[in-house]
Parts: C-alpha cells; structure tokens; sequence
C-alpha cells in the first residue's frame, strides 16, 4: 500500500485538498512507460521496474545512485507512478516488466490468470499503514455510521475491513466512500472525512496536520502487508539472469545502507523529495527484508511470516468479501529459486 509520494509542501496541498499526482521533478517518469536507464553498459532492452510513494521502495533510488544495477550489467528503468493502484494497472496490462507492490494487490491479477511471480519481498509493512479517526472517536466500534474513506481493493481497504472485523463490525455498518490514498489523506485534514485509510507518508500527515489519531495499523496485524517485486512470468522466462541480477544488486544496496546509513538515507529522501527527519520517521514503519528473511518468508509456514500461508488467509478473506471470484493457488506464484541462488552464494 501502496502521490505513496512524499513531496515538500505536502501540507499546503493537503489543506487545499489538491490532487498530488501531477507533481513533477521525481527521478523516474511518471505512468508514462519511459523513465531512466540504469546507465550505460548494461546489456539487453531496459526491464521497466515500477514503484510508488511507499518508504521501502525507495531503496530502488539507491540502487540506481550507486550504480548496482551497473555492477550486475542489468540495464532497468525505474518508472515512476504518484498513484499506486495505476502500477498494478500498467504490470497487469504488460506496459511495465515488473511492480513493486503488495501481495494482496497480486492476488486479483493472479485469480484472473494474469502469470505473475513474486521473487523478492522488500519490506513488511510494520505500522506504515493505519486508521486515523478525528479526536472525538473512541474506538474502531464508534466508527459506526462515520464516513471512511480509502481505495477499493488495495491493501489498506483490506486493513480497514481487517479492523472492523475485529470490532464485530462489517463494512456496510460504516459509509464508505472510494478514494484514492492521494485524495483522502487531503480531505481527511480538510475536515471532510471521519477516518480514513492511509499508509505513508500519508498517515503521519493525516495525524500531523488533521490533528488525528491512530486506532488501528499494520502493526497490529504484523505480516500481513507484505511488500513485494513481482515480475510478469514471461520476463523472468525470457530473462532470468536479469532478474537474478536485479535481486543482487538489491541486496548490494542494503549491505550500503548498513554500511553507510546517513549517505544511504539522504540518497532515499531526495528521491523522496522530503526532509530527511520525515524519510527517517516514515522509514521506521516498515521492516526492511533483508536475505535471511527473504529466506524464511518463501518456506512453508503456519503464520503470517510465511508468504504461501498470508497468501492463503488473504485469499480467503478477499473471497468472503466478494472481491475475489476465487482464491488463487499461489504455488506458482512464488518463485524462491534467485533467493536460495544468492544466499548460497553468498553462503547463507
């Protein structure tokens, strides 16, 4: 979940309840199919990778600053798009190579026969995505009859109907109105919505600026949001040593960080185009996955750190809703065989 675009003056443009997606100066091209290369000398047509305002994707901006994806001579344009739910469109329809995005946005494509595989998870949202409510309502319950707003079938519509379901509650006992992340967080400021359902950097300004609070977010239902590079099946079939390089140099970025946390950082919000104390902040929300835990998120499971079991359980509460006509087998769809590759290699 999943502008997710943090810009400078964010808080002006949400107080007039202005749309954000036409923003300019983002280092990648938005929703147009064309971005930027990796640089010269990688080999082969450019792999269209494409990413939204979420803080775990932005390490795809480090990945291209230090030159990674060159160290792999694997040429990829990063494409950028301000709304999330127009990615899944353009990975759906073929007009990008490759999404990152959640695993319960890759459920529908996938129950529809789209051919997708998940080969690397880049972050578990841990508190990234949440229910921020004006001051005066207690609790998920008081939510009854107020007007919430999120987008219809992303993630955070599924975290909302995850939250009233622990509250007993369905979504027809609220009035729930469809809007994109970009246009809620602004109108839930504005004074225009009781709650609303957001993930950053959206969510920290809906309780900054709106004077809100957080009832209820992905940290309360750890694992769930799992966030994810997902491939159309014919590209990782056409070019598998590619994408192998892709997931290296990934994980070459976050040796990086480790290694030089403020540079890495710094590189991160500016391609975020935000303060580096808000990119900090908004970082802090999701856990970053790193090899091992690539490793155990692709094993079988009984629990929500397994990939197969979330899949499972997602699947089957998205069907009682009706916003699946079926629940997907996922086998195929995760592709563990880069991770196992790389961790031998790199002997783990």
């Amino acid at each position: 979940m999943k502008n997710r675009k943090w810009i400078i003056g964010w808080t002006v443009a949400a107080l007039l309840a202005m749309l954000l997606s036409g923003c300019a100066g983002k280092p990648a091209t938005e929703a147009t199919g064309s971005g930027q290369n990796a640089g010269t000398g990688a080999s082969g047509e450019p792999i269209k990778l494409a990413l939204s305002p979420w803080p775990g994707w932005f390490v795809w901006y480090l990945v291209k600053e230090k030159g990674f994806f060159e160290k792999h001579n694997v040429n990829v344009e990063l494409v950028w798009f301000p709304v999330y739910s127009d990615s899944l469109a353009a990975l759906s329809t073929g007009k990008v190579d490759a999404n990152s995005q959640t695993l319960s946005d890759t459920l529908a494509p996938v129950s529809k026969g789209i051919p997708l595989k998940a080969v690397l998870v880049n972050d578990n949202s841990n508190g990234g995505d949440g229910i921020v409510v004006k001051p005066d309502i207690a609790d998920l319950a008081a939510l009854k009859g107020k007007q919430v707003a999120t987008e219809l079938g992303t993630v955070d519509h599924l975290l909302m109907l995850t939250g009233l379901d622990r509250a007993g509650m369905k979504e027809e006992d609220v009035k729930y109105t469809n809007m994109t992340v970009n246009d809620a967080g602004p109108a839930f400021i504005a004074g225009k919505l009781d709650a609303a359902v957001l993930w950053e950097p959206f969510l920290s300004k809906a309780l900054q600026e709106g004077k809100g609070k957080l009832l209820f977010s992905s940290k309360d239902t750890p694992g769930l949001i799992p966030d994810l590079l997902v491939f159309r099946e014919d590209v990782v079939n056409n070019r598998s040593d590619d994408v192998k390089h892709i997931i290296e140099a990934w994980f070459d970025a976050l040796d990086y960080w480790k290694a030089n946390p403020e540079e890495s950082l710094q590189i991160m919000a500016k391609a975020a185009e935000t303060p580096l104390a808000d990119y900090k902040a908004g970082v802090e929300s999701v856990k970053i996955f790193q090899l091992a835990d690539n490793l155990k998120a692709f094993q079988p499971g009984t629990d929500f750190t397994s990939l197969s079991y979330t899949a499972q359980k997602t699947g089957e509460f998205l069907k009682g809703l009706d916003m699946l006509s079926s629940i997907p087998q996922t086998d195929s769809l995760f592709d563990s065989r880069y991770i196992e590759e790389i961790a031998k290699e790199r002997g783990q």
